[in-house]
């Protein structure tokens, strides 16, 4: 039996399947673990490669696994699901995840620390909370357009909504719980209002994110995304790359000599690409208004359509942030030619 070169560990919440092979690609092993036995497992291996997928829970134990001396790679599900052998077992997909990790051109996930994952528990608590909120106004507006009561979309006329409420004009027996999604939709308002103070107030004693909202179309929140979601920038050879992890540019599907660029991937971390499309969004409405002047986005407006627009300015804005967080530099428009 050679000496142990890698071993895949399919997580679970309970019950582990852990899968070694040799340098060769032999099996050595394949092992059934409880949670309380996992790292009394890996303690008694010697330093090797220990693989997994990018999951929940997955950098919790790369750490755990690493503080005893292994090497960790984490690798995104999709590029492990190819390798799965017919049937659906975690044997299957521990093996397939060993698989997968011997395979040279294989991409991988950094592992976190708790510090970044603190910072990136924030954006997923105001995302959800957002969500709710949208939730909640799309519901008054259905039930009040059933009385004839009207108002826009979005959160800028939650007054209006309010303002039915007050004027009586809703049936009493459904005024109770329409004022209880009311009283919901105000805490919640309430929440994300402190979550966007500390967000900022975090921005304002960080350099590098100072720097980066020297950007237009980027705030606070979407300068602390890109530190706190982004994987380290050493991991992208170019801006390209990066806006590539992001989603931000076109899915293709070529063959031959014929190329056919599609629809914008949607790759990456949606929370951070929808950040960048909305900051996009905003400069391309003070473009349309003539300040400030772009050239390279007038060009682009007077041609496309304001909403293709704005998402090739989000690609454009994530491969300038790259380049800013790699040099360490202020952003610099650019001048007409």
């Amino acid at each position: 039996m050679g000496e142990v070169n890698i071993i895949g560990l399919d997580l679970a919440k309970s019950v582990f399947q852990a899968h070694g092979v040799d340098g060769s690609g032999a099996v050595l092993f394949k092992r059934r673990l409880r949670r309380d036995q996992v790292l009394a497992f890996f303690a008694q291996w010697p330093a090797c490669v220990v693989a997994m997928e990018a999951c929940a829970g997955a950098h919790h134990w790369g750490r755990a696994i690493g503080a005893l001396g292994h090497e960790v790679r984490l690798i995104p599900p999709a590029y492990v699901k190819p390798f799965v052998k017919r049937q659906k077992t975690d044997a299957a997909d521990a093996e397939a995840i060993c698989e997968a990790a011997q395979r040279p051109s294989m991409r991988f996930v950094a592992v976190k620390s708790e510090t970044q994952q603190a910072a990136a528990t924030v954006f997923r608590a105001r995302d959800l909370l957002v969500r709710q909120r949208t939730q909640i106004i799309n519901a008054l507006r259905g039930h009040l357009a059933e009385y004839g009561l009207v108002a826009p979309r979005g959160p800028a006329h939650v007054a209006r909504l309010k303002v039915f409420l007050e004027e009586g004009r809703v049936p009493a027996e459904a005024l109770g719980p329409l004022e209880l999604l009311m009283t919901c939709l105000e805490t919640l308002g309430v929440k994300i209002a402190d979550l966007d103070r500390q967000l900022a107030a975090r921005a304002k004693a960080d350099e590098q994110t100072r720097r980066l909202m020297t950007l237009p179309g980027v705030g606070p929140v979407t300068a602390t995304a890109l530190l706190a979601l982004a994987p380290p920038r050493e991991g992208f050879r170019k801006g390209r790359d990066f806006a590539a992890w992001a989603g931000l540019t076109p899915r293709q599907h070529s063959s031959g000599d014929r190329i056919t660029m599609g629809r914008t991937s949607k790759m990456g971390d949606r929370t951070l690409r929808r950040l960048l499309i909305i900051g996009a969004q905003a400069v391309v409405r003070w473009q349309a208004r003539g300040v400030p002047a772009d050239p390279w986005l007038a060009r682009m407006l007077a041609r496309k359509p304001r909403q293709l627009v704005a998402v090739a300015l989000a690609g454009r804005m994530a491969r300038i942030a790259w380049a800013m967080m790699r040099d360490g530099t202020d952003y610099r428009a650019s001048a007409p030619a």
